[in-house]
C-alpha cells in the first residue's frame, strides 16, 4: 500500500481530481512526461493516471467544445445527495445531480455561491487518491474567491470537521482572485501538484508546449507557480 494512501477520506477532504481535455492522447503525453504518470483505460471514456502504479488523477475527453478545459477537484462525502442538498441550501448550485459512476462511486458537480465549480465524490470501489503529497501527485487546492469571508462561511459550514475538527486535513485554502489573477477572473479552484523543483518543472511545462501564468511566489503552504498545459488547462506547481 502506498505511503500516502487513505482508504477513506473524511467529508470535505479533496480526494480526487480530473482534467476535461479536448485531446486525451495529447494530455497523456504532456502529463506523462511532466509527472511520470502512466495511464490505463478506466470507466467509459475516462483514462486513469497512475504514479508508481497507484491512482492519482483522471483525464476525461470533452464531449462538448463549449465546456471549459479545466482541472476539477472532488471533495469526499459519505452521502453525495445529502451534500448536494446542503450546497443548494447554502446558496450554491447543483450543475449535475448525483449519479453513479458504475461501481466506482457517486458523483455530482456543484458550485459555491460565487460560482466556483467543484465536484462531490461518494466512494464505492474507488476511494480516491492512491498517492498524494509527493512529487507528481495532488498536494493542494486553492479557492480563488472574490469574497473570502463569504467563502470561509460557506465552506466552513459545509466542511466544518475537515477544516476545523480535531483530525482536520483540509488540503485546501482560500485567497482573493486578485492575488494572482486579473480581478475579472471568475472565482475558481486551482489544483496544485507537488514537484521537487518549481523552476525546473516550469521549464518542463514550457518545453512540452504549456505556458507559465504566474512565476514562483510564496504562500503559507509552500512555493507556487501557476501554469497551463498545452491545451489550456490551468494548474499549479507546488514545492513545500
Amino acid at each position: 500500500m502506498a505511503e500516502n494512501r487513505a482508504s477513506v477520506y473524511a467529508e470535505g477532504v479533496p480526494c480526487w481530481v480530473d482534467a476535461q481535455l479536448p485531446d486525451v492522447e495529447a494530455g497523456k503525453r504532456f502529463y506523462g512526461e511532466l509527472f511520470g504518470w502512466t495511464f490505463e483505460d478506466w470507466f467509459g471514456s475516462i483514462t486513469r493516471a497512475l504514479k508508481d502504479g497507484e491512482p492519482v488523477a483522471a483525464l476525461v475527453r470533452k464531449t462538448d467544445g463549449r465546456l471549459p478545459t479545466v482541472w476539477t477537484v472532488y471533495f469526499a462525502t459519505p452521502d453525495a445527495p445529502a451534500l448536494a442538498r446542503r450546497v443548494r441550501g447554502a446558496g450554491g448550485q447543483v450543475i449535475s445531480s448525483p449519479v453513479p459512476a458504475g461501481e466506482l462511486g457517486v458523483t455530482a458537480l456543484v458550485t459555491d455561491p460565487e460560482g466556483a465549480v467543484f465536484a462531490l465524490w461518494q466512494p464505492g470501489e474507488h476511494p480516491g487518491f492512491g498517492r498524494r503529497h509527493e512529487p507528481g501527485t495532488f498536494a493542494w487546492a486553492e479557492l480563488y474567491a472574490r469574497d473570502t469571508e463569504a467563502a470561509n462561511a460557506f465552506y466552513g459550514d459545509l466542511f466544518q470537521e475537515a477544516l476545523f475538527g480535531p483530525d482536520a486535513d483540509p488540503d485546501f485554502g482560500r485567497a482573493p482572485v486578485s492575488d494572482v489573477f486579473p480581478a475579472e477572473m471568475p472565482p475558481h479552484f486551482l489544483v496544485h501538484f507537488a514537484v521537487e523543483d518549481v523552476p525546473a518543472a516550469m521549464d518542463d511545462v514550457t518545453r512540452l508546449g504549456g505556458r507559465v501564468h504566474a512565476p514562483p511566489f510564496g504562500t503559507s503552504y509552500g512555493t507556487v507557480a501557476v501554469v497551463t498545459d498545452d491545451q489550456g488547462a490551468s494548474f499549479a506547481l507546488l514545492h513545500r
